[in-house]
């Protein structure tokens, strides 16, 4: 996954979030558009739109951007970090057995979701379905158990520990059918999870989940309108040729794209902006 926009009504507001809080290193900032990331990768792209209105709550649109840690200990950091400068935001915590998750809400009501992988050895697959539950995960005893003396300062400075990037994008949707009808038949991730008709989970590579779809909050939602909230979502394909083959496989289906030379975005149902380019 490459970086998730956001537009953002206080654009200094949301820096200090990300960067004082979360432990993003702010990369750029150059004017109305602010790049956060860690060395040199972006993962937060933040543009000042302030003259745009918040979404109505149950509109399709983002429901959480997914910042994967290397170690439990730089995740650790992270929490501490936004448990203490913002502590407000915090929405709930879960051990979802093939990773360990912390859940917050910036301060313009984005989801932010902070987590670390457990090795992929451990995870359980049964005919392309990988085991995910909701376990309750004690944030304090997290902390008890992996914040070090390290991870204590670097909390205090906003700097963080390790690397951290996008590990996977959750959308709010209208609903799951139409969802699966993109992203995995037209789009050509692999379905990994389904909870029922409320949710799904897609991947490439055998990861647990690139992306989510679910109607928890926006079950018959249509298309968004410009608003505050999801900009766009970038996903990374390895190769020119791997986009040229995506091209060439949305136009079979009839999806409208726009390309720049270097990437191609697509509109899914729900208006969410997919923009897709080559990693090399």
């Amino acid at each position: 996954m490459g970086p998730v926009t956001l537009r953002v009504a206080d654009l200094d507001a949301m820096i200090r979030y990300y960067r004082d809080g979360v432990t993003l290193e702010l990369l750029s900032h150059d004017g109305p558009v602010a790049v956060l990331g860690r060395g040199g990768v972006p993962a937060m792209i933040l543009q000042h739109a302030p003259e745009l209105k918040h979404a109505s709550p149950r509109s399709a649109g983002l429901f959480h951007t997914a910042i994967l840690f290397d170690t439990r200990e730089a995740l650790a950091t992270a929490l501490l970090s936004v448990a203490t400068k913002h502590p407000g935001t915090f929405t709930g915590s879960a051990d979802h057995l093939v990773s360990e998750a912390f859940y917050f809400d910036d301060p313009e009501g984005n989801g932010v979701e902070l987590y670390f992988d457990r090795d992929r050895s451990t995870w359980s697959w049964t005919h392309g379905t990988v085991e995910m539950a909701t376990i309750f995960l004690d944030p304090n005893g997290y902390l008890r158990e992996h914040l070090t003396e390290r991870g204590a300062d670097a909390a205090a400075a906003g700097t963080g520990l390790g690397n951290a990037g996008v590990g996977h994008v959750h959308l709010s949707v209208g609903d799951v059918a139409s969802a699966r009808e993109f992203y995995v038949d037209r789009l050509g991730f692999d379905q990994t999870a389904t909870y029922g008709d409320q949710a799904l989970f897609v991947s490439a590579g055998g990861y647990h989940h690139h992306m989510a779809m679910n109607t928890w909050k926006s079950l018959g939602a249509g298309r968004r309108q410009l608003a505050l909230g999801l900009g766009k979502v970038e996903i990374l394909v390895p190769t020119a040729d791997d986009l040229g083959e995506l091209g060439e496989r949305m136009a079979h289906f009839r999806v409208p794209s726009r390309e720049d030379g270097r990437t191609i975005a697509f509109d899914d149902p729900w208006a969410n902006v997919v923009e897709v380019r080559a990693a090399e």
